[in-house]
């Protein structure tokens, strides 16, 4: 961390014993539900079941708002201009593959992408919290998204994140949490996205959310790890006192599930305050000022070098959710990320595609030249794509320039991990509405995550000493991999 602020010692009592569930400081009320009211199951085992497991990390970047297939990685040059738009595509160093033209530096590193741009099955609400869930579990949104819709909440009986099954899966880090969330938790309360926790695997598994700022991005802070008011380091080595304290802390909140948990978040809060590898890991400023330089300046691409920082320290499973960036949030008739509602091109020739473009490239060089690339499988999504026919009602229509949601078809990209790069599987119609050859669902997606790091056994118990399977549907796509 750069630096631990000082506040209230009970505010560092209530957050860092709430470090495993990714809560900040200031319990809210749907942070209560999420933590509290779930009912722990049995831990998965730690296992890695393929024989040669490739992917000892994995880092998701996911574009948040739903980002245009049709106008980045599977465009439709033939197709009619109302549909196509103004973009031109461009020669990528993999053969085949072909890009957007505000791309350049992703298109240098192309030959390392493998694009699958048949991921269909629709949603049937058309909106953001399902989108989330199906692309984040694999699991397709139960009826209470299309009843709900944005006011659908995260629930404790959810499906787990993925990101979560292979903490859950996988071997403890020794100073780290296996699960890290940056820069931000998806979307502004009341409206959290359902889909990016453990739920019913229990909260034991929940991220490490880390916070970073739109005005200082080299600054990144966990709430939960931050030493405030008279607690010193000194303090914290006296075990029996911190866990005294913590429970005196714990009547404050509204309850906890078992004991036992409560005692596995104490166990761990201590363990991540004391680490010093925690607080290296979290040093950005101790880079290189030509790597950050290569990134770039904003959040989201600090974001990109402290996942790979993350790798380096062998993380598992380090989440990149697109921070956005209110001062566009107008002009693009979203919330200032991929939602282009209206103004699309401007938008995204202007403010989106050059931050993605400079960051992920980065990311992809650095990695492969750090000989970390062909062990960290790296993943861009999204929870939709944006329909092709140009042209939104709620933004002027045609002449608002704009794309609407579209979850009957995206384009996902992978890399490292045991992936072979330089080819696209799967294809689309004509337009990009549908998938055509090699259809797969977020479910594939999921699986083939799971392949990545070696996971094969996918069974978890329920409270009751039940078994059930985490996911049942979707198998790995096997062309993907070398």
């Amino acid at each position: 961390m750069q630096r631990f602020a000082r506040t209230h010692r009970r505010d560092f009592l209530v957050a860092s014993s709430s470090v495993l569930a990714g809560l900040p400081l200031g319990l809210s009320n749907l942070a209560r539900g999420i933590a509290m009211d779930s009912t722990p199951t049995q831990a998965p085992p730690n296992q890695s079941d393929s024989k040669n497991p490739k992917a000892k990390s994995v880092i998701l970047f996911f574009l948040c708002g739903g980002a245009s297939h049709v106008d980045t990685w599977d465009m439709k040059p033939d197709a009619p201009l109302e549909y196509r738009g103004p973009f031109q595509s461009i020669a990528t160093s993999a053969p085949g593959i072909r890009l957007c033209e505000h791309l350049p530096l992703v298109a240098q590193q192309s030959h390392h992408l493998a694009i699958v741009r048949s991921v269909g099955a629709s949603v049937s609400t058309n909106d953001h919290h399902a989108g989330y869930y199906y692309n984040l579990t694999g699991h397709v949104p139960d009826p209470t998204f299309l009843s709900l819709g944005n006011d659908r909440r995260p629930y404790a009986d959810d499906w787990p994140f993925m990101g979560c099954v292979v903490g859950a899966k996988v071997p403890q880090h020794p100073d780290l949490p296996n699960v890290v969330t940056l820069p931000h938790k998806p979307s502004k309360a009341p409206y959290t996205r359902p889909g990016q926790f453990a739920a019913k695997l229990g909260v034991e598994y929940d991220p490490l959310y880390v916070d970073g700022s739109l005005d200082k991005p080299l600054q990144f802070q966990a709430p939960s790890l931050v030493l405030t008011g008279d607690t010193t380091a000194g303090q914290l080595q006296s075990r029996t006192e911190l866990l005294q304290r913590m429970n005196r802390a714990q009547r404050d909140l509204d309850r906890v599930a078992r004991q036992s948990h409560w005692t596995k978040q104490q166990e761990r809060s201590m363990q991540l305050l004391l680490s010093s590898g925690t607080t290296r890991a979290f040093d950005l400023e101790s880079e290189p000022v030509s790597v950050r330089e290569s990134y770039g300046s904003t959040v989201n691409a600090m974001s990109l070098l402290l996942a790979r920082r993350m790798v380096e320290a062998g993380v598992p499973f380090i989440t990149i959710f697109w921070k956005e960036n209110e001062a566009i949030a107008d002009a693009c008739k979203s919330e200032g990320a991929w939602d282009t509602h209206g103004n699309n091109f401007e938008c995204l020739k202007k403010h989106l595609l050059p931050e993605f473009d400079r960051g992920f490239a980065a990311l992809l060089a650095d990695l492969h030249q750090r000989g970390l690339l062909e062990q960290t499988l790296v993943m861009v999504t999204s929870e939709m794509g944006r329909k092709p026919k140009i042209g939104d009602p709620r933004s002027g229509g045609t002449s608002g320039a704009g794309r609407d949601h579209w979850t009957h078809c995206q384009s996902v990209l992978l890399a490292g991990g045991g992936v072979r790069g330089g080819h696209a599987y799967g294809t689309t119609d004509r337009y990009g509405e549908y998938p055509a050859d090699n259809p797969v669902t977020p479910a594939d997606i999921a699986k083939s995550v799971y392949h990545a790091v070696g996971i094969d056994n996918l069974q978890a118990t329920d409270n009751q000493g039940r078994p059930y399977q985490l996911l049942d549907e979707g198998k790995p796509i096997q062309a993907l991999f070398a």
